[in-house]
Formats: structure tokens, C-alpha cells, sequence
């Protein structure tokens, strides 16, 4: 496995980060895998070296965060050699006050966190996405005394525009709060819009890019039809990457990654994710699989070399794409 510092930080991730949304309850989505389920998958990335899991309060309503403390407490897994990072903001009851970034709902959701996770802290505690119903002081201020009161070594956030990234991390230097050191962006081979501004400005501040979906929720897997859905039930379940993908554009873009792929033997699915992995700006892609098969694949990807032609030929289908991903 391949290490890099997190950032301008001096903690240090490994390449690939596994991301927990695909384990926890079925009752929240049918393609999830429950906890036992889950155990071979996370088994695989300790023994691969990965260190870095990412889960969230909104993944199976808490499920997800449970499924994570629970398979590191079975492995006998020490708490200092992980970094953890979860998210707080989605709706996670009809309750009006259990959603968004008010000082309410990030104390309380922090300890709802920490416990279903069974640890004293994370390393990483990120907003999920921005909150226009309250004000970036509240929020900067709340997040700031989560880490004072130790139970968040770091704070990160994810998919918004620059402008906002910006002026969040402004309100932390004017007030002496703590900044964010990581966004977790959408980026792909289908979705480079985050190359216009986030990414320019990520890297001018030496903040850590962790993008979702750099695989493109299975888009390459070369079973997508036109117009949404595929041959997987998760495919079938997925609405969410019927809004990213499945452009007319997106499709070249998929058959063009094929046609490498087939040029290299490995799939087109490692292709992406090794397109991802060769921009010296990404601290690590956040995967996640259902099939083991898939997760080795992805696992391989980090050894993959593409030449500059080869990632012009990948890059050079790419048509502008409405922002999507912030909601």
C-alpha cells in the first residue's frame, strides 16, 4: 500500500480510502451489505494496508457507523492505527432539528457518532454538504469546539462551491477557529467540473482531496444503459447516478476507457480509478464495493501506469456538465 500526508497535515492515509455507504442495512438500501456481510470487505482492506474508512450518520441511518466500530473491535483492531472520518448534516429523523450544521445538531451528533462507532473520537469529522439555513459562523464555531473537546482530531467538508469552501475557511483564520484540511469532492473521468475552481483553490490552500464516486457508482462497469439503470440491483436502485450520469457524452467517455482497458487487460472500472489516482492532486479516492472481486480490482488499480497519452485519450471526450452532486 502507498501512504501520503493528508494534506498540509502530518497525518498520513493510505492511497485508497474505503468508503462504509456500502455496508450497513439493507432496510436503507437493497444493494447494502450487512454487517456480516460487510466483515470479508473490511477484513481485505486492513489486509491490504488501507487505513482510512469513511462513514457518515446518514448511511443506513447509523447502520454503517455501527457495521465500522463493530468489524475493528472483532479484528482486534488498534484505534491509533486507523484514521476514521464520518459526516454530519443529512436528515436523520422526522424531528426538525435532527439535520443540517446548527451548533444543535453537530453537538448531538457527534456523540450519536462516537457511540455507534464505539471510539472516543475521529480523526476526521466532515460536513456533508453546505447549509443554507444556517450561518457559517455557527458552524465553523460548533466544529471548532468538537475538536477542542477532543472528539474530532481534524475537520474536512464535501461537495459545495468554491465561493463556499472559501468563505468557510475564512470565518475559521478570522475568528482562530479550526480550518478544514480536506474536501471530499465529486470527481470522475465522467465529472471533471470540479477542475474549474475547487480543485485550483484545494490545491492552492494544500487541502486534501478525497473525491466520491471516482469509479462513477459503477458507471464503467460497461452494464449501464442509456437512459439509467443496468444489470445490477444496485444499478436498478441507484436514482442518484441516473442524475450524475448517463449523458450521451458519458457514454463515449466509458467506451473510450474500455478501449484502454481492453489495451492494458484490466477492467474499465481501473482504468477510471487510475486515471483518478495519477492526478497529483488526490490524496485518495474513497471506493467501495459489494463484490470482492471488484474491491481486488480496485486495489490493483494502485499499480497501474498510464502514459500522457493514454490520459489525453481519456480526457479528451470530456463535454461541461451541469454542477451536480452539491444537493
Amino acid at each position: 500500500m502507498q501512504y501520503i500526508n493528508f494534506g498540509k497535515t502530518g497525518m498520513k492515509v493510505s492511497r485508497l480510502c474505503l468508503g462504509m455507504m456500502t455496508y450497513g442495512s439493507k432496510k436503507w438500501r437493497e444493494w447494502v451489505l450487512e454487517e456480516e456481510e460487510a466483515k470479508p470487505f473490511v477484513k481485505r482492506a486492513l489486509d491490504a494496508g488501507i487505513n482510512f474508512f469513511d462513514a457518515a450518520d446518514v448511511y443506513s441511518f447509523g447502520a454503517s457507523e455501527e457495521v465500522l466500530g463493530n468489524t475493528l473491535k472483532a479484528f482486534g483492531v488498534k484505534r491509533e492505527t486507523v484514521v476514521i472520518a464520518t459526516k454530519v448534516y443529512q436528515v436523520m429523523s422526522d424531528d426538525i432539528n435532527d439535520r443540517g450544521l446548527s451548533r444543535k445538531h453537530i453537538m448531538n451528533s457527534i456523540d450519536k457518532s462516537l457511540k455507534r462507532l464505539k471510539m472516543d473520537y475521529v480523526d476526521l469529522y466532515q460536513i456533508h454538504r453546505w447549509d443554507y439555513d444556517t450561518p457559517i459562523e455557527e458552524t465553523m464555531e460548533a466544529l471548532h469546539d468538537v475538536v477542542k473537546a477532543g472528539k474530532a482530531r481534524y475537520i474536512g467538508a464535501s461537495s459545495m462551491f468554491a465561493w463556499q469552501f472559501a468563505k468557510a475557511q475564512y470565518t475559521s483564520d478570522l475568528h482562530g477557529w479550526t480550518r478544514f484540511v480536506s474536501m471530499q469532492n465529486h470527481y470522475n473521468l465522467v465529472y471533471r467540473e470540479e477542475e474549474r475552481e475547487m480543485i485550483p483553490f484545494c490545491r492552492d490552500q494544500g487541502i486534501a482531496i478525497i473525491p466520491w464516486s471516482p469509479m462513477a457508482r459503477g458507471f464503467f462497469a460497461g452494464d449501464r444503459k442509456h437512459g439509467g439503470g443496468g444489470k445490477t440491483t444496485r444499478s436498478n436502485t441507484d436514482p442518484f447516478a441516473d442524475q450524475l450520469y448517463f449523458r450521451e457524452e458519458d457514454f463515449k467517455v466509458a467506451d473510450r476507457t474500455s478501449e484502454i482497458a481492453k489495451e492494458h487487460k484490466v477492467s474499465a472500472s481501473q482504468i477510471a480509478l487510475a486515471w483518478v489516482l495519477h492526478k497529483p492532486y488526490v490524496t485518495a479516492p474513497i471506493i467501495g464495493s459489494s463484490k470482492m472481486q471488484h474491491f481486488d480490482e480496485a486495489i490493483a488499480a494502485l499499480d497501474l501506469k498510464l502514459s500522457e497519452e493514454e490520459i489525453k485519450r481519456l480526457e479528451e471526450l470530456y463535454q461541461p456538465h451541469p454542477v451536480l452532486g452539491h444537493s
